[in-house]
C-alpha cells in the first residue's frame, strides 16, 4: 500500500475524530488504531504510547489500547504471563492480544501487585476495556 494512501486515511482519521479504521485492497489490508489514555473521571487526552491506565480506588486498571482477542499465555499449554497476587515492574508483559493475526504484547504501564484478572484467556477485548487491576 502507498504510503500517501495511508497519510489519506490517517488525515481522515483526524479530521473525523475517528478512533479505529480498516482498509482492504485485494490482498492488502491495513488497521489503524488512535490510542488515547484516560485519567479517573477526565476527558481522553492525546494519544499514547501504551495502554490506558485508569485510576479507582481499588487501585490501577490497565485497558486494552486495541481491539481483538486476549489471550493470557505466549502459547496454548504454557503458563499466564501473571497470576493474581504477582509483583510485576512497568513493562513486564501482561498479556497479548491478537489484532489482524498481528501478536500485540500488553505491558504493564506501571510496577504493582495484581490484584485482579478482568478478562479470560480467549475473550474477545474491546479499546479501553479493563484488562487487569493491581495495586500501584
Amino acid at each position: 500500500m502507498d504510503i500517501r494512501k495511508i497519510k489519506k486515511l490517517i488525515d481522515l482519521m483526524i479530521e473525523s475524530d475517528l478512533q479505529a479504521i480498516e482498509v482492504k485492497e485485494g490482498d492488502q489490508a491495513i488497521s489503524l488504531t488512535r490510542r488515547t489514555q484516560v485519567i479517573a473521571a477526565a476527558a481522553p487526552v492525546a494519544a499514547a504510547p501504551e495502554a490506558p491506565v485508569v485510576k479507582s480506588s481499588r487501585g490501577a486498571i490497565e485497558t486494552a489500547p486495541m481491539v481483538g482477542v486476549f489471550y493470557a499465555a505466549p502459547s496454548p499449554g504454557e503458563a499466564p504471563f501473571v497470576k493474581v497476587g504477582q509483583t510485576i515492574s512497568a513493562g513486564e508483559s501482561l498479556g497479548i492480544i491478537e489484532a489482524m493475526k498481528i501478536m500485540n504484547p500488553i505491558e504493564a504501564t506501571q510496577s504493582g501487585v495484581i490484584e485482579e484478572i478482568l478478562v479470560k484467556n480467549g475473550d474477545v477485548v474491546q479499546f479501553g476495556q479493563p484488562l487487569f487491576r493491581y495495586r500501584a
